[in-house]
C-alpha cells in the first residue's frame, strides 16, 4: 500500500509524506532499529553527548498527533485543532501524517528499556501538536479547504505565543498553482521575530517542474530537500534557490496510530529530522536567534556539494553534532521582527541579474540618442496618421 496525500486548505496544496507498510516487520530493536539509518547519517548520537533535546517544545503543524502512541507516549502536550471537524481519535484518518513526523522529531521508542520502536532525533523534546490540515483520506478534506482558509497561518501565530521553541511544517503548497499567502509569511516572520526558527519541507516537485513551495520559500524559513541512504538528492524532491540544507527523505521508519511501522519517503520527514536537530541545537544554545540557526546549519552541514551549496541539497546533510560544537563560539544576537516580504506579482529572492552602474561620460549621448529617437518617432506616427 502506497499513498501520497495531497492535502488542500485556503486553496493550498499540502504534500504528505508517502507511506509504504512494511511487511511483517517486527516492532522490537532487531527489525526497527536497524532500519533508522538517518539517525547514524546526522551523527545523532554524537549530538546525545551534550543534549537529547530536554526543556525544548517542538511545535508540529500537521494532521494532529496521536499522544497515546507507545512511542510519544509523555511527549505530547495538549494539543490546538484549529480544523474542529473531520477525523477523531481512533478513526483510520486520524493524525498519521502528524504522528509519523512527530516520531521522526521525539520518538522515543518503548518497552523494556524503551529498546522497541522508533526513536527521534530529539527524544527529551516535548511535541506541541496544532491541527491545521485534514488527512487526504479524511471525507471532510473539500470543507476544511474552504472553511479553515487561515489555519495555517493562525497555527503558527498560536505556537509561537504558546511555548513553542521550534516551528516544524511538514506541508507545503508546491502545485503549478502555488503562490504566497500574505498571512502566512507575516505569521512566519513573527515567530522568527519573537525567535522561534521555523523549517519547512521543500516540496515533492522533482519530477514535476520543481515548483517553488511555500511556506519552504517564505524568508528565513529553513527550507529542506530530501536524500537516499548513499547522501543523493531524492529524484522527488524539488531543487529550488530556497534550499538550506538536506536530511534523510528516502526508506526511513515512521510510526503510525494503528501501532504499525511503515516505511516513509518525502521532504515532510527531512523537515521533521530537520526540526529534531534544531531542537538538540536550541537545548544546546537556547539564546541563538533563528538567523544564527540556519546559519550555523548550513557552516556545518556534512558533505557539503561544489561550491559550497546548490538547489538540490541546499549547504549539505544537516549535522547537530557539528552545529552545537560550533555554537559554543558563538555570541547571541537578537532577531529583529521583520515585515513580511510578499509582494501580490512576485515572492522570493530568485536569480536577478545585476544591474549596470551608471556612467556619467555616457548618459548625456545616451540622453540625446533617445530624445532624437523620440522625435523620429513621433514624426512617423504624424505622417502615418496624415
Amino acid at each position: 500500500m502506497t499513498r501520497r496525500p495531497l492535502l488542500r486548505a485556503a486553496g493550498v496544496a499540502l504534500s504528505a509524506a508517502a507511506l509504504t507498510v512494511l511487511p511483517a516487520l517486527p516492532a522490537h530493536a532487531d527489525g526497527i532499529r536497524a532500519q533508522e539509518w538517518a539517525l547514524k547519517a546526522m551523527n545523532t548520537q554524537d549530538a546525545w553527548e551534550t543534549t537529547k533535546g530536554e526543556g525544548i517544545t517542538v511545535a508540529v503543524l500537521d494532521t494532529g498527533v496521536d499522544a497515546s502512541h507507545p512511542d510519544l507516549q509523555g511527549q505530547v502536550l495538549p494539543d490546538n485543532d484549529l480544523v474542529g471537524f473531520g477525523a477523531s481519535p481512533g478513526d483510520k484518518a486520524w493524525a498519521e501524517h502528524g504522528t509519523a513526523m512527530s516520531g521522526i522529531i521525539a520518538g522515543h521508542g518503548h518497552g523494556a528499556d524503551r529498546a522497541d520502536g522508533v526513536v527521534g532525533v530529539a527524544p527529551e523534546a516535548k511535541i506541541l501538536p496544532v491541527r491545521v490540515i485534514l488527512e487526504d483520506s479524511d471525507p471532510e478534506r473539500k470543507r476544511a479547504r474552504a472553511e479553515r482558509a487561515g489555519a495555517l497561518a493562525d497555527g503558527i501565530r498560536w505556537a509561537a505565543d504558546h511555548g513553542a521553541d521550534v516551528i516544524n511544517l511538514s506541508l507545503g503548497d508546491d502545485s503549478s498553482s502555488a503562490h504566497p499567502e500574505p498571512r502566512e509569511d507575516a505569521a512566519i516572520q513573527y515567530a522568527l521575530g519573537k525567535g522561534v526558527p521555523v523549517i519547512a519541507s521543500a516540496g515533492n516537485g522533482g519530477k514535476d517542474g520543481d515548483h517553488v513551495s511555500y511556506p519552504a520559500a517564505y524568508p528565513g524559513v529553513i527550507a529542506v530537500t530530501a536524500v537516499d541512504q548513499w547522501g543523493s538528492r531524492a529524484n522527488f524532491s524539488t531543487r529550488r534557490w530556497y534550499a538550506t540544507v538536506c536530511a534523510p527523505g528516502v526508506g526511513v521508519v515512521i510510526a503510525n496510530p494503528d501501532r504499525k511501522y511503515y516505511e516513509g519517503w518525502g521532504t515532510s520527514a527531512a523537515s521533521a529530522f530537520v526540526s529534531g536537530a534544531v531542537a538538540l541545537i536550541r537545548a544546546a544554545h537556547p539564546d541563538l536567534s533563528p538567523a544564527q540557526i540556519k546559519q550555523l546549519l548550513t557552516d556545518t552541514a556534512q558533505d557539503a556539494p561544489e561550491g559550497g551549496r546548490n538547489d538540490e541539497l541546499g549547504a549539505g546533510m544537516v549535522d547537530p553534532a557539528a552545529a552545537i560544537k560550533e555554537g559554543n563560539a558563538l555570541k547571541p544576537t537578537p532577531q529583529k521582527p521583520a515585515p513580511a516580504a510578499h509582494t501580490s506579482h512576485y515572492f522570493g529572492p530568485g536569480p536577478a541579474a545585476e544591474q549596470p552602474s551608471a556612467d556619467p561620460t555616457w548618459l548625456p549621448w545616451t540622453a540625446t540618442i533617445a530624445g532624437m529617437a523620440l522625435i523620429t518617432a513621433s514624426a512617423i506616427f504624424w505622417r502615418k496618421r496624415t
